[in-house]
């Protein structure tokens, strides 16, 4: 254990965290997606998993040390609902919640149609597998930067 981190962040995912740069993609996912053959792309190219954790269990620990991208309007995406892509089910509203609480604000996420996702998530730095089980508990964070002190 350690003070300040939240005991949620195994070492793996902390070090991942703590390696990616400025714009760099994570994949948040949930138990359905094929976390395990997307992450061999990967920049890391194996899967890190959070399986105890619902989405916005696994989000809230990772936004309580990963800074989102504010350069960006794509700084966070949730899959889209095939057949309805404005649909937002309560797993992406909790996860939402999770993200306008860690800005200090609201800051809708940007859909991202099924394939696509799948496309990103094959270029992103990582893929943690949650142990989400509803649908659509898939998400995109790119990571930002932390200024200086004043």
């Amino acid at each position: 254990m350690l003070k300040g981190i939240d005991n949620r962040l195994n070492a793996e995912v902390l070090r991942v965290l703590r390696a990616m740069g400025h714009g760099d993609v994570l994949i948040l996912a949930d138990t359905n997606f094929p976390s395990d053959s997307v992450a061999r792309a990967t920049v890391t190219g194996k899967l890190l998993r959070m399986e105890n954790l619902t989405s916005a269990e696994a989000a809230n620990a990772i936004l309580s040390v990963l800074p989102l991208d504010t350069f960006v309007d794509d700084f966070a995406g949730r899959m889209e609902v095939v057949g309805a892509p404005d649909e937002v089910p309560a797993v992406q509203a909790e996860v939402q919640a999770e993200i306008d609480r860690a800005e200090g604000r609201p800051r809708p996420m940007v859909p991202i149609e099924r394939f696509a996702f799948y496309d990103l998530a094959r270029k992103s730095y990582a893929v943690i597998q949650t142990g989400e089980r509803r649908f659509y508990g898939c998400f995109m964070f790119r990571k930002g930067v932390i200024p200086p002190e004043a």
